[in-house]
């Protein structure tokens, strides 16, 4: 099984990163120097424009530490990466069946499949915790609306058929969204999904962990040796993850829309933190940044049962483990590709 390591996020724009024998130098102007050991580090995700070493750069690659840029206002740049790891014929396997209509959509199947069951199963517990809080009639009647569509998945014959499917599931699922914020409604609310820029603080949040997600997705994928950039129902683009984008679908319910909730519904972060463009985009300051930062990295840390693999582990380990699942399925020791099931 593998270790939840740790990952460092370097949030000051003037931040500067090196290497000192087997330690990470941290430099910022009239600050001291820190140093961290880079043996329990798993990833470092960098906001600043300052730089990094080529030296540390390197020593990132030989231990397979992953190396992310954010600009600071967390829109994803570039990741370093070394030699390609993993098994030639997985990546073969991977390509021929991103080519073929039918092998594809039987994976972005049950990628759908798992993103609707896991978004029902968020309002089935808001529902259930918070029955005074929300339209018990309005949350009855999409909750029976998704398990449909949720179904309707199973009989889609093409992409364009289970796209449509999944996006009338997610207009669904987000007519509710505003009804889960209990807290801070002057500043916090949703009418619908911003991005590229987001328009409300709400939205600001969901992208900037979608974002998160994405990276350690992507890094769990080519960790097992597959291409995070060749998907099976995200269309291919220069730069796009679409295998990442493919396999996060099943986490950013539990993952990222529940935690930022929680952000707002516990008052961990407030409106203050937040500020309009002029072109009318939405960012966080840094100290926001900082409490969403480390929220997103005790999330990873709480337990769960996996449905499939039946052992406990971490939330930060989903990825992981999904992608060896993929990576199973794939060599054709799994008939099919078992998608996480929150429960």
């Amino acid at each position: 099984m593998r270790k939840l390591g740790n990952v460092l996020y370097v949030t000051s724009p003037d931040t500067f990163l090196g290497l000192e024998d087997e330690a990470l130098i941290i430099k910022r102007e009239e600050q001291p120097t820190k140093k961290l050991p880079l043996l329990n580090l798993q990833g470092i995700v960098c906001f600043n424009y300052t730089g990094v070493s080529p030296f540390l750069m390197g020593a990132c690659v030989e231990r397979n530490i992953g190396l992310t840029f954010l600009t600071p206002n967390g829109r994803f740049l570039a990741r370093v990466n070394g030699p390609v790891s993993g098994n030639v014929l997985l990546r073969k396997k991977q390509y021929a069946d991103s080519e073929d209509d039918q092998a594809s959509l039987a994976i972005a199947k049950n990628c759908v499949f798992g993103k609707i069951y896991n978004q029902r199963k968020v309002l089935q517990r808001t529902q259930r915790d918070h029955a005074l809080l929300v339209d018990a009639v309005q949350f009855e009647q999409v909750i029976a609306e998704m398990k449909e569509l949720m179904l309707k998945t199973r009989e889609a014959t093409t992409k364009a058929d289970l796209m449509a499917i999944e996006g009338n599931a997610a207009r669904r699922y987000f007519s509710l969204f505003d009804q889960m914020i209990f807290h801070q409604k002057d500043h916090f609310f949703f009418r619908e999904r911003t991005r590229r820029p987001p328009t409300d603080p709400m939205n600001a949040i969901l992208s900037f962990l979608y974002v998160l997600l994405a990276n350690e997705t992507a890094s769990a994928l080519e960790a097992v040796g597959l291409d995070a950039y060749v998907g099976f129902f995200h269309t291919d683009r220069p730069g796009r993850k679409s295998l990442a984008l493919d396999v996060m679908e099943e986490f950013r319910p539990v993952l990222c829309d529940r935690l930022a909730l929680t952000l707002v519904n516990r008052k961990q972060i407030n409106g203050k933190g937040f500020s309009i463009k002029e072109s009318g985009g939405v960012l966080m300051d840094e100290e926001t940044r900082k409490a969403v930062l480390v929220a997103w990295q005790e999330k990873k840390k709480e337990e769960l049962m996996h449905p499939f693999i039946k052992e406990k582990m971490p939330y930060g380990l989903l990825p992981h483990i999904q992608a060896l699942l993929l990576a199973r399925h794939l060599r054709e020791d799994l008939e099919s590709y078992p998608p996480f099931l929150w429960s």
